[in-house]
């Protein structure tokens, strides 16, 4: 787990020795690859005080329409930007399209960090 802060390298392209290992707080965590599927919920203790619903799956997207906010049954994932192989796993992300009942749309929130899936109706 060494993806997150500063780089092992310098400006020169010289490597940087860390002076110290990381401390349990500094961790991250994995990614939670949202899937298509009966809505299941997790509940992760966060710094503080505070916590964060994961979506592990999720059914139904909550679309914005001219109308209004509706809930649809998500069917599949048409694409995925961020990997084509999430499109494959049917793995939800932001900025997914998505397959629904009210049509095709693109996710806007971010379904492993708030627990729900936020979509917009795309044009085509």
């Amino acid at each position: 787990m060494k993806d997150q802060g500063r780089s092992t390298r310098r400006r020169t392209g010289g490597r940087r020795r860390p002076k110290r290992d990381k401390r349990k707080h500094e961790l991250g965590s994995e990614p939670t690859e949202t899937q298509v599927g009966d809505q299941k919920l997790k509940t992760v203790d966060t710094r503080g005080t505070n916590t964060k619903v994961r979506a592990i799956t999720a059914e139904t997207a909550n679309i914005a329409t001219d109308d209004g906010v509706v809930a649809a049954e998500i069917t599949n994932v048409v694409e995925n930007p961020a990997d084509p192989n999430y499109a494959r796993r049917n793995i939800i992300t932001r900025g997914a399209v998505l397959e629904t009942g009210e049509g095709t749309a693109r996710v806007t929130s971010r379904p492993g960090q708030d627990g729900q899936v936020n979509a917009v109706l795309v044009d085509e």
